[in-house]
């Protein structure tokens, strides 16, 4: 099992080129599922999940192809086709790596009319259930039972129908469902308290692309009109705007500058405002963002939220930047109930975190100390990598498979901004 070894107190200076994102491509590949034409997608990063999510897509019938890819390049291009569905059916040894593939099933229903999809796993960071998705279907008229560890949905006579979907809390998963089942239902769909994530943005871009009408883009409200088919379009995946602001917390916590190229300001708003109040500062640079240390990093307070609000997928690596802040934070998780595995881990470098349910006291320490730590999910290795930047010593993080499923070839890219960063293989 591969291990980070990382030999901290450097200061990162240079640029670092931001990847496509994760959180879009798990979106856009089942996009793939909706015609019989080719769907090309550029900007693909080069991760663990899209490798699970593409042979997925394998098993369901649908061709890939990846063109010019070197290994000195990031991203890929890759050129998918579902001419013929082979499959309905969406198994458990699959699904059960991660829980993103809940997305093939209402593009499943919508092309085929039924789908068979194993309830999904992922990050062990608390329940998230599939419930929207499946009521989301209903609305637009498909029938859905579970059985054994599956859902099963079909279609009515004729294809989806067109209907209100009015979602109870926002979700991202389901509004993403959703919306790539509605581009096919017969007649008008309206989607209410849409998630407003960039991620949702840039997937009805997609389907634009492809021939779907969609209105009401960046608002909670989205109107589709479902047509009888999609043809196949080229489209660019997103910057990862949460590799982006993991990348700006390594500036901050080793008192660095570092250019994010390829970074959006207008996808991350709250995590450049997050970085500034903690007394960083964020510059606008040639196709990115600078954000540099000024001086010590400030506490802060922050909750995490939907889309526009701060994303819970960068409060673990802001609680690691807090660990040596001047003072007192207070970070409260509203998103996920389990998701602060990392505190120990942060402990045994010497952070004094205090989780108090929900919410976490971190009160800033003069230094952290490398140790044998231990990732336990993807954001979580970020935070443990993070720490070992600006510890004194040596930090060893395990586990890191967690880290391959959201960062591209992340030691290489620290590397070359000054950090002393390694991968070792314990055989």
């Amino acid at each position: 099992m591969d291990r980070i070894i990382i030999r901290g107190g450097k200061r990162l200076e240079g640029r670092i080129p931001i990847s496509g994102a994760k959180n879009a491509a798990l979106t856009l590949l089942p996009c793939a599922l909706l015609t019989d034409e080719p769907l090309t997608l550029r900007n693909l990063p080069r991760l663990a999940d899209v490798d699970s999510f593409g042979h997925l897509l394998n098993q369901l019938g649908v061709s890939t192809t990846v063109e010019g890819a070197k290994p000195d390049e990031f991203g890929r291009v890759m050129t998918l086709r579902a001419s013929n569905i082979a499959s309905t059916t969406a198994p458990y040894d699959i699904v059960r790596k991660m829980r993103a593939s809940i997305l093939v099933l209402g593009p499943l229903v919508a092309r085929t009319g039924e789908a068979t999809v194993s309830l999904p796993g992922g990050c062990a960071i608390g329940t998230r259930p599939v419930d929207l998705h499946l009521r989301a279907l209903e609305a637009l008229g498909a029938e859905i039972e579970i059985a054994a560890g599956y859902v099963k949905a079909k279609a009515p006579p004729g294809g989806l129908r067109g209907g209100t979907i009015s979602f109870p809390f926002v979700s991202v998963g389901a509004t993403e469902n959703a919306l790539m089942a509605a581009v096919l239902a017969n007649g008008t769909t309206v989607i209410e308290n849409a998630a407003r994530e960039p991620e949702i943005t840039d997937l009805a871009e997609c389907l634009i692309a492809m021939g779907a009408q969609i209105d009401g883009l960046r608002t909670d409200t989205l109107t589709i009109e479902g047509q009888p088919r999609l043809h196949g379009a080229t489209y660019a995946v997103m910057a990862d705007r949460i590799e982006a602001g993991s990348y700006a917390c390594a500036a901050i916590i080793t008192g660095g500058s570092l250019d994010l190229i390829g970074a959006r300001k207008d996808t991350m708003p709250s995590i450049l405002s997050g970085l500034a109040d903690a007394g960083g500062i964020v510059e606008d640079v040639p196709n990115g963002v600078r954000v540099r240390a000024d001086g010590g990093i400030r506490p802060l307070s922050i909750s995490t939220a939907p889309y526009p609000a701060f994303p819970t997928d960068m409060q673990a690596q802001f609680m690691a930047m807090l660990t040596l802040a001047e003072g007192t934070s207070l970070l409260t998780e509203t998103i996920f109930e389990n998701r602060y595995m990392h505190v120990p881990e942060l402990a045994r470098m010497g952070a004094d975190i205090e989780v108090r349910g929900r919410a976490a006291v971190v009160r800033g320490v003069d230094k952290l100390l490398g140790a044998p730590v231990m990732a336990t999910d993807l954001r979580a290795s970020m935070s443990l990598v993070l720490a070992g930047l600006a510890a004194e010593g040596e930090t060893q993080v395990g586990r890191v498979y967690h880290l391959d499923r959201g960062y591209e070839r992340l030691e290489e890219k620290l590397q070359a901004v000054g950090a002393d960063i390694e991968r070792a293989s314990d055989g």
